[in-house]
């Protein structure tokens, strides 16, 4: 993975959680934990934290992270990880790969980053990819802040929602069902190609990203992980990934060092 970058996409204002970012979990702030467990898979030298906060970038600056400042007017992640991307090569030159890791996965592992990145090795013609993991529960199938994916029989998407996919009404509860895991690699210019392409219909249904790659005829491929995540889309997240983190072998590691 010497050719990737990690781009961590960070604000204060989400809508449904804001300042989720410095939300403390085990006495240290969200983007604390990201930023460190990105680190021990590519190294603090090419993790960086892309931000139109102030508040942000200095703490990830406090603890010896890399912060870059972005415009205040994206609307997506995506477009916020091209403007840091861009600025970023300015200083250490054009990477290969960029590995977008929402700023909300608390629990992100080295290995999660090594699971995403891999695909990439052996199929040249591969331009994103992403994680997914099983939905254990009825509720996670319900709840319309897990994005859940359906995918063809060489996991590649089919489509995302974030309604109930497959449908446990029509039979489908015996089938596996997965969500997906923000941990998105792009080839370096595919992710600028992203950006230029026209938002699509279902795209802005969903509020889904991906689906603007599968609006226009091309591919994501889904990589299996067996880890276990919560994505922190509400302060009832924040406990549940509070619960996991205190039980949690790599946050040993590191617990130390990273407070706000």
């Amino acid at each position: 993975m010497s050719s990737a970058i990690a781009i961590i996409p960070a604000r204060m204002g989400s809508s449904r959680f804001p300042g989720k970012p410095l939300a403390p979990i085990a006495g240290i702030p969200m983007v604390g934990h990201v930023w460190k467990r990105v680190c021990l898979a590519l190294g603090p030298e090419r993790t960086f934290v892309a931000t139109c906060d102030r508040e942000i970038a200095d703490y990830v600056s406090s603890i010896g992270g890399q912060a870059v400042m972005t415009a205040d007017t994206h609307e997506r992640c995506s477009d916020r990880c091209a403007e840091a991307m861009l600025a970023i090569e300015k200083n250490l030159g054009v990477s290969d790969l960029v590995v977008m890791v929402q700023g909300d996965e608390p629990l992100v592992t080295p290995e999660m980053v090594s699971e995403a990145v891999a695909p990439f090795a052996s199929d040249p013609d591969l331009m994103v990819v992403n994680l997914m993991a099983p939905l254990l529960t009825r509720a996670e199938q319900d709840d319309p802040n897990e994005v859940k994916v359906v995918v063809d029989l060489a996991d590649n998407a089919l489509y995302f929602s974030r309604e109930p996919i497959p449908s446990w009404r029509k039979g489908a509860k015996d089938l596996a069902m997965y969500k997906q895991v923000c941990i998105i690699p792009f080839r370096r210019d595919f992710l600028l190609k992203f950006n230029s392409l026209i938002p699509t219909p279902l795209e802005v249904a969903e509020s889904v990203d991906m689906l603007r790659v599968l609006e226009h005829g091309l591919k994501v491929r889904m990589v299996r992980t067996s880890a276990r995540t919560v994505s922190v889309d509400t302060p009832q997240d924040l406990a549940a990934a509070e619960a996991l983190m205190r039980e949690d072998a790599l946050f040993a590691t590191y617990r130390s060092g990273l407070s706000g």
